[in-house]
C-alpha cells in the first residue's frame, strides 16, 4: 500500500452529497484529505451539508458523484468492520438499560449474550469519560452532560479509527460544553483517534480543531480550510480569549456570513 495513503483516514474528491431519491445535491465538489490522528472541526450555515458530509463517511448516506475512500477503502467497508464511530446531538440512550448496558450495545447487535470482556471494555471506557461510579444508573438519573459522555464511551466501545460528531454538546450550556471540550481533547491525545467535529461555535471550533473546515451555502460547497496549529500551545492548548483567536474567530465569522449569502 502506497505509503502516503497509508497515512490518510478520509479522502474526497470531487464528492456530491444528497438526499435518497433526489439528484440536487447539498454538497458538492468537495476535495478534502484527513490525516490520520487528526481533530477537524467543521463549521458552516445551516444547510450547507455539514452531517450529511459525515453521514456519507459513515455510510449512512450514498455519494451522488465523485469518490469518497475511508481508511483506504469504501465507506461501507469501513462502517462493517465497525472502524468508524457516530456521536450525535442527542445521546439516544436507551431508557430501559443502564449506562453500562447502554454502551455494551454496540458489541451486543447480533448476539445472544454479552462476554465478561465487552463488560470490562465499557467499563473502560465509562472510566475514561469519568462515569466509572455510576454505571448501573439509568439515563434519566443522569445530566445532559453525562448522558453525552455516555454516548461518547459508546462509540469508542469498538474503538474506532474514526469518531464523527454532529453538534454533540450544542445543546449544553456553556460551562458544560467547555469542560467536555477539555474531557473530549484528553481523550483525543489518549486514543489517537481521527476525529471529525461539526459545531455552529466558532469558539468551540477554533478550540478544538487542529484545522477548521468551513463549508458554505447555496450550494453546499466548501468554502476554507483553516491551519489552527499556530494558536495553539506546546501542550496543545488554545487561550479562547487570547488575540490570535480572536481574530481567527473574526475571520472565521465573516467566511460564514459570506457563505450563507
Amino acid at each position: 500500500m502506497n505509503p502516503v495513503t497509508d497515512k490518510i483516514a478520509i479522502e474526497a474528491a470531487s464528492l456530491g452529497l444528497g438526499y435518497p431519491g433526489s439528484t440536487q445535491p447539498v454538497l458538492e465538489g468537495v476535495d478534502l484529505s484527513v490525516a490520520k490522528g487528526e481533530f477537524l472541526t467543521i463549521l458552516g450555515p445551516s444547510g450547507c451539508g455539514k452531517s450529511t458530509l459525515l453521514r456519507a463517511i459513515a455510510d449512512l448516506l450514498p455519494p451522488l458523484s465523485g469518490r469518497l475512500s475511508v481508511l483506504g477503502k469504501p465507506a461501507a467497508e469501513a462502517r462493517r468492520q465497525r472502524e468508524v464511530g457516530f456521536v450525535f446531538q442527542e445521546a439516544t440512550l436507551l431508557p430501559w438499560r443502564t449506562v453500562r448496558e447502554n454502551v455494551c450495545l454496540p458489541l451486543q447487535v447480533g448476539k445472544s449474550r454479552v462476554a465478561k470482556s465487552v463488560q470490562s471494555r465499557a467499563d473502560h471506557w465509562l472510566e475514561l469519560v469519568g462515569l466509572a461510579d455510576l454505571s448501573d444508573r439509568y439515563p434519566n438519573q443522569l445530566s445532559g452532560g453525562q448522558r453525552q459522555r455516555v454516548s461518547i464511551a459508546r462509540a469508542l466501545q469498538c474503538e474506532p479509527d474514526i469518531l464523527l460528531m454532529d453538534e454533540p454538546f450544542g445543546a449544553l450550556d456553556e460551562i458544560t460544553r467547555d469542560r467536555l471540550n477539555d474531557e473530549l481533547l484528553a481523550i483525543w491525545r489518549r486514543t489517537h483517534t481521527t476525529i471529525l467535529f461539526v459545531t455552529h461555535s466558532i469558539t468551540e471550533a477554533i478550540y478544538l480543531g487542529g484545522r477548521v473546515l468551513v463549508l458554505a451555502a447555496n450550494p453546499g460547497r466548501c468554502q476554507a480550510l483553516l491551519d489552527l496549529t499556530s494558536l495553539k500551545d506546546a501542550n496543545g492548548i488554545c487561550r479562547r480569549e487570547s488575540a490570535q483567536a480572536q481574530e481567527t474567530a473574526a475571520q472565521l465569522r465573516q467566511l460564514l456570513r459570506d457563505g450563507g449569502a
